[in-house]
């Protein structure tokens, strides 16, 4: 990952070079968008994780709605949200040295099987009437906490595993975007399903119907074809290993700026999704029906944005993407908090979801293709750390402030927060791009440079595209 100085030197020159490639002119065709869907692996997995995600869906808002139903509390929100996720900041670094070690194919139907588990226990005590008010607080903990410390080696599994199903890495990117569209699709149909069942029939059948959605899942990746991988003994301890893939981030500015970018907006920014409840219930005068459409809402937006990174043929340009992602997540953020009519929260709803999606996955994709293949699955473990793993502590805070404060302000404070984020990736993005250019040069990321990267002059660019814009 070291850059000599000629690369240094180099880098406007090459980014300027490979943005006159017409490989990248957009074709929007259905194909296009689809291509990574040509794997048969990917299928699979595709297929069976979008009927899993709509249960995964329908079980967070049911949660959300029977903790606030039952307590009454911002604060509990929050805390449980905190317990959930808290696990992806300790467990996930170590997860990362393993899944470096391990099969991630194996390590992820072992959690998928562990997360039916969790959601059918669930489903079981709240049906047979063993969760009660006085005995909900403690059991909900512990299971929350349960599920969390199993997403602290799935979600860096999966994240990582995506490399191995698709085989051509130009693909890469778009089989991020589509496994962002699919999460975001299960938000359009998971919440708004619950919201009936939980009108209708109570929280236990949307933690039933979680439990049963794992199935398919778990059958596709037992399906799935994979060549061996010969794995060899560790030569080192597990801390030596970790200490090597924090040096390795942390030593090169790109990766390194990329995920201080996601810790800070997990911290201040996704937390907004703990209050939902307070929003519908006592903001807005509805119920869980309005829950599910608000959270519909943002699925809209971040499907849309999803939609988009997927019909995109390269990284290229996705820096810039990057910081005008932040910067609407942040002005939806804003304005979100300052309405009091669910009909005008809808539509900034949808673009608090659209330039959260667009944010993460373009963070995720620009990862995945500058990392090393022998540090992938640490890498992706820091990726989850400061994904999921900061969100605990924003989680903690906007159920304190909420309480403290109100809803509205904490989500103001957040928005403002995710503009700031915004302005100051904007003005240390053009090292990046400088950085980055010569490396997917290097790795193929991008085709043959067009024209002499040696001589003084400038290769013109095509019309629209800023030579300049590196990654």
């Amino acid at each position: 990952m070291r850059i000599g100085p000629d690369h240094a030197n180099r880098g406007p020159l090459f980014a300027a070079a490979i943005m006159t490639s017409s490989a990248f002119n957009p074709d929007r065709g259905l194909r296009l968008v689809l291509r990574a869907l040509r794997y048969r692996n990917y299928r699979l997995f595709f297929v069976g994780q979008g009927i899993s995600l709509i249960g995964t869906w329908m079980q967070r808002l049911a949660m959300s709605w029977l903790i606030y139903r039952l307590t009454g509390s911002a604060f509990l929100l929050g805390f449980v949200g905190f317990l959930s996720m808290l696990p992806s900041f300790f467990v996930s670094p170590f997860a990362g040295v393993l899944l470096d070690r391990w099969s991630k194919h194996r390590v992820i139907v072992i959690t998928q099987v562990l997360a039916m588990v969790q959601a059918l226990v669930l489903a079981g005590l709240l049906l047979s009437g063993l969760l009660t008010q006085g005995n909900a607080a403690w059991i909900i903990i512990a299971l929350s906490t349960f599920l969390g410390v199993v997403g602290a080696f799935d979600m860096p599994a999966r994240q990582s595993f995506i490399v191995e199903m698709v085989e051509d890495r130009s693909d890469l990117g778009n089989a991020i975007a589509l496994n962002s569209s699919l999460f975001n699709s299960a938000r359009l149909v998971g919440p708004p399903i619950a919201g009936v069942l939980v009108a209708a029939v109570g929280e236990g059948w949307c933690f039933l119907l979680n439990g049963l959605s794992y199935v398919p899942v778990i059958g596709a990746l037992l399906l799935m074809r994979l060549p061996s991988r010969p794995r060899q003994a560790p030569a080192r301890h597990v801390l030596q290993e970790l200490v090597e893939g924090v040096r390795y981030a942390v030593g090169f500015v790109p990766i390194r700026s990329l995920l201080l970018l996601i810790a800070f907006n997990s911290l201040m920014g996704q937390p907004y999704a703990v209050l939902m409840p307070v929003f519908s219930k006592d903001v807005f005068h509805g119920d869980a029906q309005l829950l599910g459409v608000l959270m519909a809402s943002a699925g809209v937006g971040a499907l849309g944005g999803a939609a988009y990174l997927a019909s995109r043929r390269g990284v290229l340009g996705l820096g810039r993407l990057i910081a005008v992602a932040t910067g609407v997540f942040g002005l939806g953020l804003v304005g979100f908090s300052q309405v009091t009519s669910p009909w005008l929260a809808l539509p900034l709803l949808a673009l608090v979801g659209w330039g959260m999606m667009v944010q993460m996955a373009s963070c995720n994709t620009v990862l995945q293709t500058l990392v090393d293949d022998d540090k992938r699955g640490r890498v992706m473990s820091f990726y989850a750390m400061t994904f999921a793993g900061m969100a605990p502590f924003g989680s903690l805070a906007a159920g304190a402030l909420g309480n403290a404060l109100g809803a509205p302000q904490t989500v103001l404070i957040s928005g403002l927060a995710g503009l700031l984020a915004a302005v100051v990736f904007a003005w240390y993005l053009p090292r990046l791009q400088r950085l980055a250019a010569p490396i997917y040069l290097e790795r193929g990321v991008v085709p043959a440079v067009v024209g002499d990267l040696t001589g003084e002059g400038r290769v013109p660019s095509p019309p629209g595209e800023d030579p300049d814009e590196g990654i």
